[in-house]
């Protein structure tokens, strides 16, 4: 399989970036997109010229870290699929692929398709934790967490954090991030106390980081590879109301 990849090219953050074309030939159908990557920075720094900075780590779909907008979409055109579990079976021979960073404006670019998304670790040091003293680690059993609860926080914690929802939401909000790392905790037992308090921090850390506000769009889920569903946006907001109505003491 040829392709042709048209590939976002930018030094850092201050300098101007544009589309550049390269051709990739012999590329195999079992190849992730990733591979395929690697295969033309193989053949970039052969020929002397700088290869394309890109993000990875575990290349098992677990991370996050493998964030690139593909053909306009982020993490390409699989559904629940993240880039490094993209495989080339699903293009074409011949075919034109646009391969860009995440383009929001609390995610600056470092270079190339590489981009700053320590915004998100900044919303969750600011609530996404539980900070009552539990002492030594109790028994597995010892807090009864009733089934519907525990399905909640676990659908939750799928999120990797990649902010895949921030790329392609019009506003640039990362809510459903920020939905889903609060209601992993909210829903426990364990996460009551600080509940209302957690989703009052956690939304204005993410004001504060300059990500739009919500609007119900629903592209965020569209894009999601672990499928968070949007009503974690509206359980999100249904703590901060309650914590508005009643704030603690």
């Amino acid at each position: 399989m040829n392709i042709t990849l048209r590939i976002w090219r930018q030094h850092d953050a201050d300098s101007p970036g544009r589309m550049i074309a390269y051709p990739v030939e012999g590329v195999s159908a079992d190849m992730s997109f990733l591979e395929m990557l690697d295969v033309l920075n193989e053949t970039l720094t052969l020929d002397g010229q700088e290869p394309v900075a890109f993000d990875h780590d575990c290349r098992e779909g677990v991370c996050g870290m493998c964030s690139l907008a593909i053909d306009g979409v982020a993490h390409g055109p699989e559904a629940l699929t993240t880039t490094c579990q993209l495989y080339m079976r699903h293009f074409s021979d011949g075919d034109v692929i646009d391969v860009e960073p995440w383009h929001a404006e609390s995610f600056p670019v470092v270079r190339d398709l590489i981009v700053d998304r320590s915004a998100l670790d900044r919303i969750i040091a600011a609530g996404g934790y539980i900070s009552a003293p539990t002492g030594s680690a109790p028994d597995a059993a010892a807090t009864l967490v009733p089934k519907a609860a525990a399905d909640r926080a676990f659908d939750a914690a799928t999120c990797i954090g990649c902010g895949a929802c921030v790329a392609a939401c019009p506003n640039g909000s990362a809510m459903l991030f920020t939905g889903a790392k609060a209601t992993h905790l909210g829903a426990l037992p364990q996460g009551q106390p600080e509940r209302g308090a957690r989703a009052l921090a956690m939304v204005a850390a993410h004001d504060e980081e300059g990500f739009g506000g919500c609007t119900q769009i629903g592209e965020c889920t569209a894009v999601c590879p672990a499928g968070i569903p949007l009503d974690m946006i509206s359980r999100l907001n249904a703590d901060v109301l309650s914590a508005l109505r009643s704030p603690s003491p």
